[in-house]
């Protein structure tokens, strides 16, 4: 497939001078945001940066002058850090769903493929793979972690807390095969490495046993891996998650396997945050039924104003739906 052409560049040249603290702050309050208390609000632009916040003061715009970010009257710097802990805070709940969710897919991956073909090292063989080119990349990431490994510091095992990881354990101890087995090569890739593993199996079957392992059908799992590739990137970076337009939004299942809202997903919530905060409760149904991340998530927004709940994609009495209501009642 083809790689699609670079959009074209602008044609302005970039002049804007660095600014000090005092004139970032002079900045905000010339634009009409209330800084009560100077200090405190140097110190975040100190230690968060201004341009990492500029985005949480957009909603805090009056739309008429948003071109000069003028903002409406009443509005604080504490307006704006509220809305970023809140992100901050939503970014950390999501991140905890995304690890359960991706170590779940790993151990389905490892789980199915080394008792169906061939053991511990299955993945060595090219016949697994539609791709040959594809596999030996995946051999390649494969080996580069096994040696750096080897060229860091032995890791200690003197009776201590401090014990040697597996994949130490592996390398210094074995030296056929040269790679580890597959439970330990799975967690030398990213996520996005994995969801390329899964992708590039040759066989429909084994993908459609590795998605029934974490409750999902194939095209679904392959459809929200995509998703939470981009996700768990927003989130790693440290980005703005709560209204992001994401791209790549899951795919709606239509197996009646697989746990999903009873209530029709309205458009204006299909490229928000919305649909993905439901695939990952639909996959905790299947990895972690009785997770309390479901309570978390709610009681995290429940207190947000209205503005916040419509820039995530969350419907109106979302909590009534059942998909929601049995974990929360």
């Amino acid at each position: 497939m083809s790689r699609k052409s670079p959009r074209a560049r602008g044609s302005l040249r970039y002049e804007k001078p660095p600014l000090t603290l005092d004139e970032l702050m002079a900045l905000l309050s010339d634009r009409g945001l209330h800084i009560p208390d100077p200090e405190k609000t140097g110190r975040y632009l100190r230690h968060i940066g201004y341009y990492r916040l500029s985005p949480y003061t957009i909603p805090f715009q009056q739309r008429d002058r948003r071109p000069d970010h003028v903002f409406r009257p009443g509005t604080s710097f504490e307006d704006v850090l509220d809305l970023y802990v809140f992100d901050r805070a939503l970014r950390l709940l999501v991140m905890d769903a995304l690890e359960r969710i991706e170590v779940a897919v790993r151990a389905a991956l490892t789980d199915h493929m080394s008792t169906a073909h061939g053991g511990s090292h299955w993945y060595m063989a090219p016949s697994h793979f539609k791709n040959r080119d594809k596999h030996t990349t995946l051999l390649r990431i494969v080996r580069e972690g096994c040696e750096d490994q080897l060229r860091r510091a032995p890791d200690v095992d003197d009776g201590s807390l401090v014990h040697p990881s597996a994949l130490e354990h592996y390398l210094t101890t074995y030296c056929t095969p040269d790679l580890p087995p597959s439970w330990l090569m799975v967690e030398t890739l990213t996520i996005g490495q994995l969801d390329n593993t899964i992708r590039n199996l040759r066989r429909r079957g084994d993908q459609t046993a590795i998605a029934a392992g974490v409750g999902l059908t194939a095209p679904v799992l392959d459809s929200w891996m995509r998703t939470y590739v981009r996700v768990r990137n927003i989130c790693a970076h440290h980005g703005r998650l709560w209204n992001v337009g994401l791209g790549v939004p899951p795919a709606i299942p239509q197996s009646k396997t697989i746990s999903w809202l009873r209530s029709p997903l309205p458009d204006s919530s299909r490229e928000r945050l919305y649909p993905v905060l439901v695939s990952l409760q639909s996959v905790l149904d299947a990895v972690s039924p009785h997770s309390s991340w479901a309570r978390r998530l709610h009681e995290l927004v429940v207190t947000r104003p209205r503005a916040n709940l419509v820039g995530m994609g969350i419907p109106e009495g979302w909590v009534d739906d059942p998909f929601w209501n049995r974990h929360l009642g």
